[in-house]
């Protein structure tokens, strides 16, 4: 999936290039101060706001649409009027730039940032506009966070009262955290080379499947007489959690093959298996944490409870935030574009023409003489 967003990025930059060369001539919809916002940048956010209604939920993707294409010029606006203050802040983003670029590279399986601008001119890419979309979004993201999501506090009373008004969300269903110990019973490539991939005895696959098992059964011995069920899995486990001692994460019910699910879950934290007869070998498992079902204290979703809370104290913040912005800037709209977050209070640029700039300026000097006498 993330593979999948980091292609729909560039992809919806290409999009863009090939609508502006489409016109050679710019129509510019707004103003904001000295910066403009042109026709192909807003109709590119119509098709962007088009792809993603369509991966969040494809079945009401026209839903979910109509609803936020009336608010596309707005967002336009107020990344402009963002991008203005971090320039009066003094934000930049070049280091988290080259960051986020490297994490784009990564989720792609690219191996360097070279391979990334090659896929982005693949897909007729402008990569210096690919770079320069993500350094608007750090920075607006920086500015927000700076000016808006820094002043939000939280009390212990609003923590209580969403806590009570959320509880369903706080359920826990039964589950547990499983540690694994493989001893597998794939015979070693080497093992198949040698006999050019020939079938073996049926003597000798018994004779593997007895030393794994053997294996297995002296592992569980060590562990019962006090070895460290995550020092034994480092050494001996044949499986990639042994890295991290055989963790393997946590498995709600029906996660698990039935079996393994019987047993695992009618076992107690710290509760070691028997030697369980796989497919991939023998294993062992251990149950590290076994949680029952039911409402978390609020203790145990403090930071959870908290996100909760400046979420929904961040929209209308910034919204007003932004509307100060605005009543400080001059902002201009092309008749037939709607800016939903215009202000009452904003102040729209005055534009004359050389002719009544002259007229303006010879009535003034007028006045001024009139003045003195």
């Amino acid at each position: 999936m993330k593979n999948r967003s980091a292609w729909l990025l560039i992809v919806c930059f290409a999009a863009l290039c090939a609508a502006v060369h489409a016109d050679v001539v710019e129509e510019i919809i707004a103003r904001v101060n000295n910066q403009i916002i042109t026709r192909s940048e807003y109709l590119h956010e119509k098709d962007q706001l088009k792809q993603e209604a369509q991966q969040q939920d494809p079945a009401n993707a026209d839903k979910i649409y109509s609803e936020r294409e009336r608010d596309i010029l707005r967002g336009l606006i107020d990344q402009q009027l963002l991008l203005e203050r971090a320039k009066d802040l003094g934000i930049t983003a070049d280091t988290d730039l080259i960051k986020r670029l490297d994490e784009i590279r990564k989720q792609m399986n690219l191996s360097s940032l070279d391979d990334l601008e090659k896929a982005a001119q693949a897909q007729g890419v402008s990569f210096e506009d690919f770079k320069q979309n993500l350094r608007n979004q750090i920075i607006t993201q920086k500015v927000i966070s700076d000016q808006v999501g820094s002043k939000i506090q939280v009390t212990k009373e609003e923590e209580q009262r969403f806590y009570d008004q959320h509880k369903e969300e706080m359920m826990q269903p039964e589950q547990v955290r499983l540690s694994e110990i493989l001893v597998s019973t794939e015979k070693p490539a080497a093992a198949n080379e040698k006999t050019g991939g020939a079938d073996k005895p049926a003597g000798d696959d018994a004779q593997h499947l007895a030393a794994a098992e053997a294996k297995a059964k002296d592992l569980l011995e060590q562990i019962s007489k006090g070895a460290k069920f995550e020092d034994i899995a480092k050494k001996n486990s044949d499986d990639p959690s042994a890295a991290q001692g055989g963790d393997l994460g946590y498995f709600k019910r029906g996660a698990l093959a039935k079996e393994l699910e019987d047993k695992t879950f009618a076992m107690k934290a710290g509760d070691v298996s028997e030697v369980i007869r796989t497919r991939q070998g023998f294993v062992l498992l251990k149950v590290t944490e076994h949680t029952q079902p039911g409402i978390l204290p609020l203790k145990d979703v403090e930071p959870k409870v908290q996100e909760g809370i400046y979420i929904q104290k961040l929209d209308p913040a910034l919204r007003e935030y932004l509307t100060k912005l605005r009543e400080d800037a001059f902002i201009t709209v092309k008749p037939g574009y709607l800016d939903t977050g215009a202000s009452a209070k904003q102040t729209n640029p005055i534009e004359t023409s050389v002719k009544e700039a002259s007229a303006k300026d010879l009535k003034s000097k007028k006045k001024k003489k009139l003045g003195v006498f």
